[in-house]
């Protein structure tokens, strides 16, 4: 048998251990880790939140760590009394309440407990996190397994159009092309962390290989959960099936997650897929200079670039109604720079002018549904003139569920009484497409629109943790303006704005909010070298009411100067940017739409006194 006698030594570590049982160093050490945890996460999300600097958080860290010992050798040499705080040789053992001390240390401790398990259940179940609905999915860019000049390209079109597919379906959630293709050439992260990230309980992977006319696709359906594949299959075809393989593997996908297709929904899915596979390869190309000309604040000669993929892709497949909408942006570009400007021969004018009605015509003509129609048209009204429509529209399009919008729905709706449908319609872009800037930017300045810039300030912040998007930022700059925390606004100016232009128009912006007027003026004369979109807005910021005026009148007498008027107004934030009697056209376009004027003026511009 083993003998339980101890020796010596034994005895003193036994000795030891219940001593500081009976000073409570034990509880006390608990009591500290646990109250030092709960504080160090309340400190975490004020700080943040306070925007304070990072070494205040490693401060408070040192302290806690250097009182942890300091509060263990307190509990040891001293001890609570009825008349206070005594050393513990002074203490008579008959009367110590040390039992009594640490009966509250245990409340402190279960108390404390509470609350962070409460903390933490909040944090991972709260109400920022929206359920993952179980027909959801994310289709991410296929592979292309093979190296040809275009296969990348034309692999990118056949996940797509598998896309798509599967976006047509009303009883099922796809994440929108921008989120999806996120993940296209980088490390992939795991499939549970893509899922969580785009808010999908599943997603879809596979590969392309193209060996001259012979075409293999791999493509499986994977539940997130728990990483169990639902549905995967091999294809082996012509290139020339190519629309047969993108359709079956669309079909299997919905019928793995029990959406139920009936013959109208096969047939939608059906219509949207294209059947020439050089298409796809033409349109991706046209999208790739469409993103960066967009990145480069609409480089015109990228746009233009990009706009002779979309005519290839178009000679292909001539019912491609997104390559119409994609094609009309350089028109609306063109047109926006003259009528505040710049430089076009006129002959260049009138022939942006017939193509880009031109190609809403044909977005319209050929839209897959009923919602990109509607869309088209709106849009279509919008830079014709026809604004009496715009109305009725913008009242069907808050309705839809949807993952699109039209591109110049803000215009009117923001500055004309409507920004809280322009707030749901954001929410909405994000739900479907969260790595898109799209959603985050139309969010955020809606809530400024509607003067709550603390949620401004919010869903920016939220928005730049998964965008980089420069508009979300100048949207964020111009909520802490709105907010009258001007010292914020200026340090993102000169942290993070580092394109001159965008940078010196906020700088006048913050100027001007401050009531600096000989510091608005200075930058004003800098920003007025040349001539801009935003020229009007920066007037009026700076309270110069008659160049304000003047540069309105210029564009209101130009071939489509509402849009530059429009969007200036949009722009301004500032109510009336310039006096309605100077702009008799864009006037008849608002009574045309009944349209209120002027809008409101959210945030305070004090050197503009009209």
């Amino acid at each position: 048998m083993l003998s339980t006698q101890q020796g010596p030594k034994g005895q003193r570590l036994s000795q030891l251990f219940q001593e500081l049982k009976r000073r409570n160093v034990f509880r006390v050490a608990i009591a500290y880790l646990a109250v030092a945890w709960l504080a160090l996460q309340l400190a975490d999300i004020v700080l943040d939140n306070v925007t304070a600097p990072e070494w205040v958080m490693q401060v408070l860290m040192l302290f806690i760590i250097i009182g942890f010992p300091v509060a263990l050798i307190f509990a040891w040499a001293f001890e609570m009394t009825p008349e206070g705080i005594k050393r513990e040789h002074e203490v008579d053992r008959s009367v110590s309440i040390t039992g009594k001390t640490g009966r509250k240390l245990n409340f402190v401790i279960i108390g404390v407990l509470g609350i962070a398990v409460a903390f933490l259940l909040f944090d991972k179940f709260g109400e920022d996190d929206a359920p993952v609905t179980d027909k959801s999915v994310a289709v991410l860019p296929f592979i292309a397994m093979s190296s040809g000049p275009d296969d990348e390209y034309f692999a990118d079109g056949l996940t797509e159009e598998i896309l798509n597919s599967l976006a047509g379906l009303p009883d099922l959630l796809v994440t929108a092309r921008t989120s999806a293709f996120h993940f296209k050439g980088q490390d992939i992260p795991p499939i549970p962390e893509i899922a969580a990230i785009l808010g999908v309980a599943h997603i879809v992977e596979g590969s392309v290989r193209r060996d001259g006319e012979r075409l293999r696709v791999t493509a499986q359906l994977i539940r997130a959960a728990d990483g169990f594949h639902l549905w995967s299959e091999n294809y082996n075809h012509d290139t020339k099936d190519t629309f047969a393989v993108q359709t079956d593997i669309a079909e299997k996908i919905a019928t793995a997650l029990d959406v139920v297709l009936d013959k109208e929904q096969l047939e939608k899915m059906h219509a949207v897929g294209l059947r020439d596979p050089e298409a796809y390869v033409a349109y991706q190309k046209g999208v790739e200079l469409f993103e960066i000309a967009h990145d480069d604040l609409n480089d015109l000669d990228i746009l233009l670039e990009a706009n002779a993929w979309f005519e290839k892709a178009l000679e292909l497949a001539p019912d491609l109604s997104d390559a119409y909408l994609h094609h009309a942006d350089y028109s609306s570009h063109v047109l926006l720079n003259a009528s505040v400007g710049g430089e076009t021969a006129e002959e260049d004018l009138a022939a942006a002018a017939n193509e880009l009605e031109h190609d809403f015509q044909n977005a319209l003509r050929t839209a897959p549904d009923e919602t990109h129609r509607l869309d088209a048209a709106f849009d279509l009204a919008y830079v014709s003139g026809d604004w009496r429509r715009l109305p009725p529209m913008l009242d069907k399009i808050v309705k839809l569920s949807d993952c699109t919008q039209p591109g110049w729905v803000n215009n009117i709706a923001l500055a004309h009484g409507r920004a809280a449908d322009v707030l749901a319609l954001g929410e909405r872009l994000i739900d479907c497409d969260p790595l898109s800037s799209f959603g985050w930017s139309d969010a955020v300045q809606a809530s400024n629109w509607l003067g709550d810039f603390d949620a401004a300030i919010t869903t920016a912040e939220r928005g730049l943790e998964v965008t980089s998007s420069d508009t979300v930022r100048n949207h964020l700059v111009l909520a802490y303006i709105g907010a009258g925390r001007f010292d914020e606004a200026d340090a993102i100016i000169n942290r993070d704005i580092h394109q001159g232009e965008r940078s010196l128009r906020l700088r006048i912006s913050l100027a001007a909010a401050r009531g600096d007027a000989h510091a608005t003026t200075v930058l004003v004369d800098q920003h007025r070298n040349a001539s801009h979109v935003f020229e009007i807005t920066v007037l009026a910021r700076a309270g110069k009411r008659e160049l304000a005026n003047q540069k309105a009148a210029e564009a209101d007498a130009s071939l489509y100067g509402h849009m530059a008027l429009a969007t200036n107004v949009l722009i301004c934030t500032c109510g009336a940017p310039f006096d309605l009697e100077a702009t008799p056209n864009f006037a008849k376009l608002l009574q045309d739409a009944d349209l209120p004027w002027p809008p409101d003026s959210p945030i305070n511009w004090p050197l503009k006194d009209w």
